[in-house]
């Protein structure tokens, strides 16, 4: 049994997520508040304690634990020779926006979804296309327009695609059905197909997680899949990204943008944590994915019984829960605001996603459940006094 019930103090620590102040409970940025598994604790140790901290780059022992990961826990195969190293998931976005698309070109993205997406986009001279999610007001569930996505690729000027599989901040999960419609659209219209796949092992229901390299390999072939233990095992400060091209002259495009844009070396732990977090964190994942499932069945129970005005979205993926408060506003940024000012908590507001995220708030439960329940209870105080 590991512990996910410990408080661990993270103020004064170099944390974001916990730059606050004394009253206030940060439930934003997606990092967790728990140890990462003790044998990656362990494997960083035995690093440190080697004392010799040099030039270093992964081999053989680090893609082969990344593909037994997906073997062993998704039943997907990934060959090794597929397999990039990167500092991360963000800068190898951004790297491939620049190395497979042009300036002035569309990248097609499915709003409200991870801000940085648009980040990658616009600094890079690209446009945002986004084809939203539709959302069913009676059933709170997030769906694909089809039609409306083909339009989209279809359009001369849109050569990419980033996929959020499973998707952040609306907690779906694609289906290989959803998924395999969106690579055949892509191989039609040529559009490269990036797929952020870096909540991919925090599923807790079904359907499960697909890999998109999973997928036939003739559908594949225009994909870049991008995975990182980093929010699995909560070990962001890491730096260690995979960047999986089953396409050889994609991957070495790819890979040149990598080392020009010099986003190939890895930190001094990132090796052996990621290998430790790989081989030996299987238990650890059981336990916490139970765990997050418990807190978000908390949430939902807890909001359906002492805050009727917001609705959870039905979810079984990632540790963030979208909060739909349209009952309450169409502004969600004035209401975090609010929300912040008069209680403490601070939760992300959902309009830095774009679509319809300005109706949503975004909370982070991946932490103990005291700290949750402390979350809950000022979010309904919160409420309370919006309404009023």
């Amino acid at each position: 049994m590991y512990d996910f019930t410990s408080i661990i103090p993270r103020r004064n620590t170099d944390s974001v997520k916990w730059d606050v102040q004394d009253n206030e409970l940060p439930m934003w940025v997606a990092d967790m508040d728990f140890k990462a598994a003790p044998e990656i604790i362990a494997a960083m140790k035995k690093k440190v304690e080697f004392g010799v901290f040099g030039y270093e780059e992964p081999h053989a022992d680090y893609f082969q634990a990344v593909a037994n990961w997906y073997k062993q826990e998704h039943h997907a195969d990934p060959a090794t020779d597929w397999m990039l190293f990167c500092t991360g998931v963000v800068p190898a976005i951004s790297s491939a926006v620049r190395r497979v698309s042009n300036v002035g070109d569309n990248v097609v993205i499915q709003a409200p979804v991870y801000n940085i997406f648009y980040n990658a986009i616009i600094n890079n001279g690209r446009h945002v296309l986004s084809s939203d999610l539709t959302y069913d007001q009676r059933t709170h569930q997030y769906s694909i327009d089809f039609a409306d996505l083909e339009q989209k690729l279809a359009d001369p000027l849109s050569t990419m695609m980033i996929l959020c599989n499973p998707h952040n901040p609306v907690g779906k999960v694609w289906s290989k059905d959803d998924l395999t419609k969106i690579a055949k659209l892509c191989n039609q219209y040529h559009v490269t197909l990036l797929s952020d796949e870096i909540h991919g092992d925090l599923v807790f229901g079904q359907p499960d997680y697909t890999p998109l390299f999973s997928l036939p390999e003739a559908l594949i072939q225009n994909a870049i899949i991008c995975v990182s233990p980093s929010k699995t095992f909560n070990v962001a400060a890491l730096h260690a990204a995979t960047v999986i091209v089953p396409n050889e002259a994609l991957r070495n495009k790819v890979n040149r943008g990598i080392n020009t844009d010099e986003l190939g070396e890895p930190n001094l732990l990132a090796i052996p944590g990621t290998i430790a977090a790989y081989t030996k964190g299987h238990q650890w994942l059981a336990e916490l994915r139970q765990q997050i499932k418990h807190n978000h069945q908390m949430v939902v129970d807890f909001c359906a019984k002492n805050i009727p005005a917001i609705a959870v979205v039905p979810s079984h993926a990632t540790y963030l829960v979208w909060l739909d408060c349209s009952q309450l506003t169409d502004n969600t940024d004035k209401l975090e605001t609010f929300i912040r000012k008069e209680t403490g908590l601070y939760v992300s507001a959902g309009s830095e996603y774009g679509g319809n995220g300005n109706q949503f708030l975004r909370m982070n439960i991946a932490c103990p459940e005291t700290m949750l329940a402390d979350g809950l209870q000022r979010l309904e105080k919160g409420i309370q006094l919006f309404q009023k």
